[in-house]
């Protein structure tokens, strides 16, 4: 079912902006809410690690229906052990009911340990799911601002085509009137031809990225709206040196968070799993009453205190431990391997915003010179200096330029989503 601000722009066709992209993401996209439940689930076996540390009831009810044959030397025949054995199918109604309640008292942070360690890993869990979000977060941005990019191209193709046919009726007139030959306007067709099937391929390549947002939103609609000419604004502190950015990274970057609270639940395992070699001390109390009719039962009452101490176990607990210990040194490289991917990934984002702002500022000197020399070419061709190759092939450099410009655009907006996820910003 999708959601109320999803069916608003799937059924009036309306402009999708990408902050309205973003949010619906957050609140459809399946990774996202899988991320979210695997949190609760987190949180909830950290719940269930507590229950041991917490009292135990129970409550049981039992009815019998037995004989009552002794068996010869039992300490519990009537006339003791030398009487005669006795035995019937009579049976007789035997009811007990019972209530016990026991509590954990020490066990050397066996139990503890291990809530502590379960409340830590939850805590990792949310970063995780942080961290999931922040990926969903890029991959939308750069999903829309490639379907921005083909939603520009689409226009750039439609500027190419209403060129192609201006310059169609001049050479048609030309070619009327003798001045040019028949070869310009089979020449003029052709490039028109080419630039219509062009547009084609643009609208469907938008439609394609419309679709692949969607996806990457996590709904199922239409593609019958527009995204909006909007693009990201710098990213503060993206002229920033490498060191800055990535202390600020490290900081923020939920995967770093989630590996240090790995790290903390490990060694709370690991005290955990040395209190093993202690004993562990536990109390209970229970309350019975029993006999062979509900209105007439007996009622006793039991403390039981008790210490168990596991002095052999085959050497289990030394293999746990050393398996503690392995898993704890597994997460520091870990977390050292992450400090080095973040520091590439910062370095890469910063540098790509850099060159993307360079790129984008040649590609629309690029742009401004192909006009220009479409605009002169035209001029020629008009008074009969310049001939339909130089026209065409000036058509052809004023839309590759075009092209450049949109995918400077994309490059500079996508690389600034790659810095802002790298920075662990939403």
């Amino acid at each position: 079912m999708m959601g109320p601000l999803v069916l608003v722009w799937a059924l009036q066709a309306k402009v999708l902006t990408l902050d309205e992209a973003v949010r619906t993401a957050e609140i459809r996209q399946p990774q996202v809410r899988q991320a979210r439940a695997s949190t609760e689930a987190a949180r909830a076996r950290a719940d269930e690690a507590r229950a041991p540390l917490l009292p135990q009831v129970t409550g049981t009810g039992t009815y019998q229906r037995k004989t009552s044959n002794f068996a010869p030397g039992s300490i519990t025949t009537p006339g003791g052990a030398g009487a005669a054995a006795s035995s019937s199918f009579d049976t007789f109604n035997f009811w007990s009911l019972a209530a016990t309640a026991s509590q954990l008292i020490w066990d050397f942070e066996q139990s503890s340990g291990k809530w502590r360690a379960a409340r830590a890993s939850a805590d990792a869990q949310g970063s995780t799911e942080q961290a999931t979000r922040l990926q969903v977060l890029l991959t939308v941005r750069t999903v829309y601002f490639g379907a921005r990019a083909q939603k520009a191209l689409v226009q750039v193709a439609r500027e190419t085509l209403e060129n192609q046919d201006r310059h169609l009726k001049q050479i048609e007139g030309f070619v009327q009137v003798g001045t040019r030959p028949e070869i310009d306007l089979a020449q003029a067709r052709t490039d028109r031809a080419n630039a219509q099937v062009q547009l084609i391929t643009a609208e469907n390549n938008y439609e394609t990225g419309k679709a692949q947002l969607n996806q990457a939103m996590g709904v199922e609609a239409p593609t019958d709206y527009d995204v909006s000419d909007e693009t990201l604004p710098a990213v503060q502190g993206e002229e920033q040196g490498i060191d800055a950015l990535v202390d600020e990274s490290l900081k923020a970057r939920p995967e770093m968070q989630s590996l240090e609270r790995q790290q903390r639940a490990q060694m709370l395992t690991l005290r955990s799993t040395r209190g093993a070699y202690w004993p562990a001390l536990g109390a209970s109390t229970g309350v019975t009453d029993a006999g062979r009719e509900l209105d007439n039962l007996v009622w006793n009452w039991n403390l039981t205190v008790t210490l168990s101490w596991p002095l052999f176990q085959g050497l289990l607990t030394n293999a746990q431990v050393r398996e503690a210990e392995a898993n704890l040194a597994q997460i520091e490289a870990q977390r050292d391997a992450l400090r080095q991917q973040v520091r590439l990934e910062v370095d890469q984002a910063r540098l790509a915003v850099r060159a993307g702002k360079a790129a984008l500022g040649a590609a629309e000197e690029a742009l401004t010179n192909a006009r220009e020399r479409l605009r002169l070419a035209e001029g020629r061709y008009q008074t009969g200096v310049g001939n339909v190759i130089e026209l065409g092939d000036a058509q052809v450099a004023l839309t590759n330029a075009a092209g450049q410009k949109v995918q400077a655009e994309y490059n500079l907006a996508s690389a600034r989503a790659q810095l802002t996820k790298a920075l662990g910003r939403p």
